[in-house]
């Protein structure tokens, strides 16, 4: 079988025409093409006249067609052997393993990199036991619902915490910019089908699922886990990590402390209970402060990363459909447009789109009592009136939050108590016309951009809660915005604060076997530990820190 890149055809195509134009682009006879399946499918609107569909194909001909194909070199350059997508397990056998109680891994955390860890350890016999602090998918749900319609958070069972992890209630894109050589994306995504999700996000090329899809497909995936001798326990916070010294190590990595180097042994529950392991992968996300600041206190290697701050900004999706795909727009193909932007401002600031949802809405996001956090959520259908996407600025710790290694979480907590003190103390968020914003003027009214933002909004002068530079930079961005999306800086756009959760504000230093530079058996992963950005790159993630475990054990003295 080959692969054929670049098959361009226009939007409107008839299904029977992809047939031809690969039999013309190979300059074969039509006798020749023996199977034709399409790979991947894009689109490109560079020319809003004139949108284009891009296909990647997968093709099979008569052998010695291929054969020549493939030694011509006027057409070996326009295909390739088709690639072995099909997941290579690094051990599958349950007996390779040892059998004893205490080496059954623990997962700590069910999110997307939690998810697929313990998927793969369950699928390779090792029978994790995962760990979540929040409940399952179904009563967390309400629990967030308690939120957004009656003010009343759980600290435990939100947006952050809970069965899925914080990308349940998101878009749900499945894509990302992580190299991935050995398909371990593919292997995700096959596991998401599987489990429920839509085939199309195999053949896509921004794949996306959103919530009420991902809410039955989280399920799916828990139900296999445990028909795997796996473990699920809910309301199950860590609290204490235990570990032994290492005397005839001197240190794991060249750059670790070697006072503080051991061997992870275990864990202890809120509950009291300690349970017993040699390999424990954490995968809390990116908003587990309080189990961040017991690794500091435990001495395990953590040290501050950049993130970035800024606010959620609402337009009509008609405004983004039009400027992205002019007269295409609408076509069910294309669907709700989408946008990504970058701007290098003069202050030497960067301001960047960031988990942009179509067809969406705005959500509360917060995991901690009076303070305020906003993200973004769209259905797989995007249907929704408005598009919204996070615009923030890149900060440092060097220069914006020095000193402590958790000083970025203090930065989070004293704007997030800000932004829900400015809302008006109840879970209402702060909110702004762009008009406004740009003016450095408070809003008063509303204009043609309603908020989607449950459970409401309060206008003032969003100004208030982020430091000169952050305000300046996002105003120079908006405007230069409004040059590639035409119409982002239309004065009734709504600016809605704060977001300060784009990525986690420590990184868990881990070494080239996956584990953490000090601390032995210990699998930092996933966006908490600062390896992952977004739900697939957060799902390989989990796959390779569980194959290092499977590794680790392999290679054990009996």
């Amino acid at each position: 079988m080959l692969r054929l890149n670049d098959i361009k055809l226009p939007l409107d195509h008839a299904e029977a025409d992809l047939a031809p134009a690969v039999i013309e682009r190979l300059g074969i006879a039509p006798s020749d093409l023996l199977t034709l399946d399409i790979f991947k499918r894009s689109y490109d609107a560079r020319n809003k006249q004139q949108v284009f569909l891009i296909y990647q194909v997968d093709v099979t001909l008569f052998d010695e067609v291929e054969g020549a194909l493939l030694a011509n070199p006027k057409t070996s350059s326009l295909v390739r052997l088709t690639p072995n997508t099909d997941y290579q397990f690094v051990a599958a056998a349950p007996s390779t393993f040892p059998q004893a109680e205490q080496q059954r891994p623990l997962v700590i955390g069910f999110g997307p990199c939690g998810l697929l860890a313990a998927l793969l350890l369950a699928q390779m016999g090792l029978k994790p036991i995962v760990l979540e602090r929040g409940q399952n998918v179904r009563q967390r749900t309400k629990d967030t619902w308690g939120l957004w319609r009656r003010r009343e958070l759980n600290p435990e069972s939100n947006v952050q915490f809970g069965e899925g992890g914080a990308g349940t209630f998101s878009d749900g894109k499945l894509y990302s910019q992580v190299r991935d050589r050995r398909h371990l994306g593919r292997k995700v995504l096959e596991e998401f089908v599987a489990a429920g999700a839509p085939p199309e996000i195999l053949m896509v090329s921004k794949p996306h699922i959103g919530t009420f899809k991902l809410v039955k497909m989280v399920e799916s995936i828990r139900a296999k886990i445990l028909s795997l001798g796996g473990e699920i326990r809910f309301e199950q916070k860590v609290t204490q990590i235990h570990r032994e010294s290492i005397p005839s190590e001197p240190s794991i990595s060249d750059d670790a402390p070697a006072e503080n180097t051991g061997q992870i042994t275990g864990v202890t529950l809120a509950s009291g209970e300690t349970l017993q392991s040699r390999h424990i992968v954490l995968a809390v996300g990116h908003s587990a402060r309080d189990t961040f600041e017991m690794l500091v206190e435990e001495n395990i290697y953590v040290e501050a990363k950049p993130f970035s701050i800024g606010f959620r900004i609402e337009h009509p999706q008609s405004i983004i459909d039009e400027a992205r795909f002019g007269e295409s727009k609408g076509h069910p193909i294309l669907g709700a447009a989408d946008y990504k932007l970058v701007h290098h401002c003069k202050n030497g600031r960067s301001v960047y789109s960031f988990c942009m949802c179509p067809g969406g809405t705005v959500v509360a996001a917060a995991s901690e009592p009076g303070r305020l956090v906003t993200n973004g959520m769209s259905q797989y259908s995007r249907n929704e009136r408005n598009a919204n996407a996070a615009i923030v600025v890149g900060i440092e710790p060097e220069r914006d939050y020095p000193g402590a290694v958790l000083a970025g979480i203090d930065l989070q907590r004293k704007l997030e108590t800000a932004a829900f003190a400015l809302g008006g103390s109840d879970y209402s968020a702060p909110a702004q016309r762009v008009e406004d914003f740009l003016a450095n003027q408070p809003s008063t009214v509303l204009g043609a951009v309603k908020p989607s933002y449950r459970p409401g909004v309060k206008l003032v002068n969003l100004a208030e809660l982020l430091p000169d530079f952050a305000n300046e930079a996002l105003r120079e961005a908006i405007v230069a915005f409004d040059r590639q999306v035409k119409g982002f800086a239309m004065k009734d756009a709504l600016l809605t604060g704060v977001e300060t959760r784009t990525s986690s504000p420590i990184s868990i230093r881990r070494g080239k076997d996956y584990q953490s530079i000090n601390t032995k058996g210990l699998y930092p992963a996933g966006e908490g530990a600062g390896y992952a950005g977004g739900i697939l790159s957060a799902g390989i993630d989990g796959i390779k820190v569980a194959e290092a475990i499977a590794l680790d054990l392999l290679s054990a003295p009996d």
